[in-house]
């Protein structure tokens, strides 16, 4: 039996992760990791205590918004988000990790992905936002689309 390399261990993680949303047009997942520790996770969808979208319905669906464009017009948050909002929660210092996350961020998240310290963001799916992997790579932050990782014999660290 071969043993996942990090990367797809942490990524089936992230998929798992997703499993949680209550989005209705989208399941993402997060994980932030730091020398092979998780420190937190996160998925998209409604503030702890609001009503989920399959109850309220989608209102990005319903005014006809495409994907990558007016965040705020969304009841819910980002996994990326809800990841550092869980670590902050919990007095977990993320700057120096790695995001694995299903979809590239968009650039809401980049900035605070920034600001936050996270040197390196593994993704399964792209995200229609060309502004958030120029804005990653100005800041010198290492981006991994997931597949060319699992094609190497290497896997990442």
């Amino acid at each position: 039996m071969e043993r996942p390399s990090w990367d797809e261990y942490f990524m089936d993680i992230a998929r798992l992760v997703a499993r949680r949303s209550t989005c209705l047009r989208r399941q993402v997942g997060a994980v932030m990791v730091k020398e092979k520790n998780i420190l937190a996770t996160g998925y998209n969808g409604t503030p702890s205590g609001i009503a989920h979208c399959a109850e309220t319905g989608c209102l990005r669906e319903h005014l006809k918004v495409p994907s990558g464009e007016r965040h705020e017009l969304c009841r819910g948050l980002h996994a990326e988000q809800n990841a550092i909002i869980q670590a902050a929660r919990h007095g977990v210092n993320i700057s120096g990790a790695i995001l694995y996350c299903t979809n590239s961020p968009c650039i809401i998240c980049t900035k605070m992905l920034i600001n936050a310290g996270i040197r390196r963001v593994v993704y399964l799916d792209g995200y229609p936002d060309t502004l958030s992997m120029d804005m990653l790579h100005e800041a010198m932050i290492e981006v991994a689309l997931f597949r060319d990782l699992a094609s190497t014999p290497a896997g990442g660290e």
